[in-house]
């Protein structure tokens, strides 16, 4: 009982009682001053608040013009360098379309006659267009890294995830339409060539090295119909559609009226030469 007598006699702790003691002392109640060193103080204080913002304020000021300056120089300079980036970009093309006729003439010089305009298609030197078939292929909706490899197959073949498109899905797809009767492939306007390559940079597909970005767009020139048919039936056919099925892969496939494939950035022409020992050995 004396315990809780003395907690009810001294509920407010002792050094609460003191600090109260003091500020009553200094002429301050209820957070307000009452003295006159006390008002000055908090007057001096109050200015001094007052001046700092001020001169913030006027600081911002003058160095705003100075920002707004190095802004634009700044947005000038990115203006200026995408101009001349788009200026060699077009340079490139037209030295790229000369290169492609000068090798289209070299090849009827050499012999190639009417057959080098085929060559040049089968090679992917030159553009064309036609019928064909347009496959889009995308990611799944929900996509993402991760997984367990015992409950997910796709990652103990050396897949990170179960809804990601990978460059061996896309080797298949485009085997499969060539397979199919496809005259000329390209990706996301990459032409393909027989010495293109489909690899990975991550989570990346690479063709030629140069990355795509999905949804990926597979043009194929062809017999639209009997192409997609074949694709459709093929056994890479039936792997894209058991991705959907498994994985949820999206694709759809159509058949075009006329399809235009651009020609590949860069074909590297070699010149065959025959065998001395073995032309020797076959005409002794």
């Amino acid at each position: 009982m004396s315990l809780i007598t003395n907690v009810m006699d001294h509920s407010l702790d002792d050094g609460y009682a003191e600090a109260a003691a003091r500020k009553r002392s200094q002429g301050i109640e209820g957070g307000l001053p009452k003295t006159l060193r006390a008002k000055l103080g908090l007057a001096a204080g109050l200015v001094l608040a007052a001046l700092v913002v001020t001169v913030g304020a006027a600081q911002a000021r003058v160095a705003a013009p100075v920002v707004a300056k190095e802004r634009q120089e700044l947005i000038d300079r990115i203006d200026r360098e995408t101009a001349a980036a788009d200026s060699l970009e077009g340079d490139v093309d037209k030295l790229r379309d000369d290169v492609s006729g000068r090798q289209r003439a070299a090849l009827k010089q050499s012999g190639g006659g009417s057959g080098a305009d085929l060559v040049g298609i089968l090679s992917g030197a030159t553009a064309v267009h036609g019928p064909g078939v347009k496959l889009v292929v995308d990611d799944a909706k929900e996509a993402s890294t991760g997984g367990d490899g015992a409950n997910n197959p796709r990652e103990t073949s050396g897949f990170s995830d179960t809804g990601r498109l990978r460059d061996r899905d896309m080797q298949r797809v485009v085997n499969g339409l060539w397979a199919s009767g496809a005259e000329a492939v390209s990706i996301n306007g990459q032409r393909l060539t027989a010495l293109s390559a489909i690899r990975a940079a991550g989570d990346a597909i690479l063709v030629d090295n140069r990355p795509l970005v999905p949804p990926y767009t597979v043009l194929a020139v062809g017999d639209g119909e009997q192409l997609s048919t074949g694709f459709q039936n093929s056994a890479d056919g039936l792997y894209l559609h058991a991705l959907e099925q498994n994985f949820g892969i999206r694709a759809t496939i159509s058949t075009q009226g006329d399809v235009r494939l651009p020609a590949a950035p860069s074909v590297i022409v070699r010149t065959a030469q025959p065998n001395a020992e073995k032309t020797e050995k076959g005409t002794s």
